[in-house]
Formats: C-alpha cells, structure tokens, sequence
C-alpha cells in the first residue's frame, strides 16, 4: 500500500529578530518599581508567524505578560534595511537557529513615564 499524498518540502527554519513589549506579572524577575519591558529575541520558526508564536509561549511559561511583537525579519533582510549587526548577534541567532529556540538578546525594564518609543528611537 502506497501513500498516495505528495510528501511536502520541510520548510527550512529561519531566524527572526523580535522585539516585545512586556507588562508585569506577579514573578517576572523585572526590577523592582519597572512598569514593564522590552525584550530583544531571536527565535527560529519556518516564518516569522510562527517564531512569534514560539517566542510569547516561551515567555508566559517564564512568568512574563508579553503584549506586543514587533518584527524585525532575518539576518539578511535587516542587513538589507542597513541595520548594524555585531558579531555577538550573529552568534545568538546562529544559536536560536542550532536550537530550534528562542535566544533573549536583551531587556530593557521601562519606568513610570518610559515607553517603547524609548527603545526604538
């Protein structure tokens, strides 16, 4: 007996730089006084969908409120926006990709007044 269904092409894993704004939650290991936060993220998945997906799970099992993604793309793709990437960045997305997860880059706690327009500008 044969399968008659097309196997389909394993799409390959990509990786993808996220930035996500976090509220606070009860046991989020955020400072004392911190409002919230943002988390810079690498995280692997076929399309950014899904590491965006992988990466807010990831985070609510670590105790964290996420409440906003916002993508950057792949290594290539921010390369083509002219974006500056150190080699320690490279390194982490390359670790994200070996292990099929989700690699934090960066926190930034926000402050009574502070938002993300602070990070991102």
């Amino acid at each position: 007996m044969t399968d008659s269904k097309p196997k389909k092409a394993k799409r390959p894993q990509l990786v993808f730089t996220l930035l996500v704004e976090v509220g606070r939650n009860e046991n989020d290991g955020l400072p004392k006084g911190a409002t919230g936060g943002a988390l810079m993220c690498f995280a692997s998945g076929v399309d950014e969908a899904e590491a965006v997906r992988e990466t807010v799970a990831v985070l609510k099992q670590a105790d964290l409120a996420p409440l906003d993604v916002t993508g950057y793309g792949t290594l290539d793709e921010r390369l083509e926006m002219g974006h500056d990437i150190n080699d320690e960045e490279r390194a982490l997305m390359q670790q994200a990709l070996d292990q099929n997860s989700v690699v934090v880059y960066q926190l930034t706690p926000f402050f009574e007044g502070q938002s993300m327009d602070t990070v991102t500008h």
